[in-house]
């Protein structure tokens, strides 16, 4: 069974590789591809990263729109938990009564997630921006609908991996679904849960200011604004300070796991 399936991975990485050169040769390689009138700009740009703009108007700047960044995060992250938490667990089926409605409700709720999470929070920020205009509701809702369907899917499946020993000795006591759900399942879920959360949390933070390009102000928007304006030493200020958000959280994110290891 060992060399069965070493034998099915061999054959998967050649198949890759195969379509990774397939690929390559299917790039029209010309010089219209690479020019020789982008090296000087790209210069520019890195040279800049070792003279970020460090004066007071800058920085205050930067950490307005930091702030504006985390806020978009931590809004679209908290909406984004709640769904994939009720959609998730529906998604898993652990509620259903029979094994038909439980095929039914995994399937029409991971369909659900899957919709979600199929469509780009960038293109989310477009379709809200034209619907309600230059609003923090469209960087929230953009973040909220795909990473709750990312986490959904994560959770759902977590639920589905949980030994049934536990679920079925609670069971036996004549615990209801309910039950064995908020005393069997999630209490074994849910450092995995809180963890994998802290890591798409730390994503959010990046997509925030990707999402910033369409308008919706942040650190993004600031970073266009000063490529637009040539100014690629205050680019970089703004993408170090997009770096230090996201080690931050990294930093917490770590803190909160050894914790619960405790």
């Amino acid at each position: 069974m060992l060399s069965f399936d070493l034998h099915k991975r061999k054959v998967l990485t050649l198949f890759l590789l195969l379509l990774f050169a397939w690929s390559l040769f299917g790039v029209n390689w010309q010089e219209g591809v690479m020019h020789s009138s982008g090296i000087g700009p790209a210069a520019e740009i890195f040279a800049a990263m070792f003279t970020p703009d460090l004066s007071l108007d800058i920085l205050i700047l930067a950490i307005e729109s930091s702030w504006l960044t985390l806020a978009y995060a931590t809004a679209g992250m908290s909406l984004a938990l709640i769904l994939a938490l009720i959609i998730g667990i529906l998604a898993s089926g652990v509620l259903a009564s029979g094994k038909r409605s439980r095929t039914y409700m995994k399937g029409s709720f991971r369909g659900v997630l899957g919709f979600m999470r199929a469509i780009h929070e960038l293109v989310w920020a477009w379709l809200f921006v034209a619907s309600f205009g230059l609003s923090p509701y469209a960087a929230i809702f953009a973040l909220a609908i795909p990473y709750g369907g990312i986490l959904g899917r994560i959770f759902a499946d977590m639920i589905n991996d949980v030994p049934e020993e536990p679920i079925l000795a609670l069971k036996a006591t004549g615990a209801s679904r309910l039950q064995c759900l908020f005393y069997g399942y999630l209490p074994s879920v849910k450092n995995s849960m809180i963890s994998y959360t802290m890591y798409r949390y730390e994503c959010a933070v990046r997509s925030s200011a990707i999402m910033s390009f369409v308008g919706l102000g942040g650190l993004g928007y600031q970073i266009q604004l000063s490529l637009n304006d040539l100014h690629y030493d205050e680019v970089w200020t703004f993408i170090y300070f997009l770096i230090i958000l996201v080690i931050l959280i990294d930093g917490w994110s770590n803190m909160l796991r050894k914790r619960m290891q405790l």
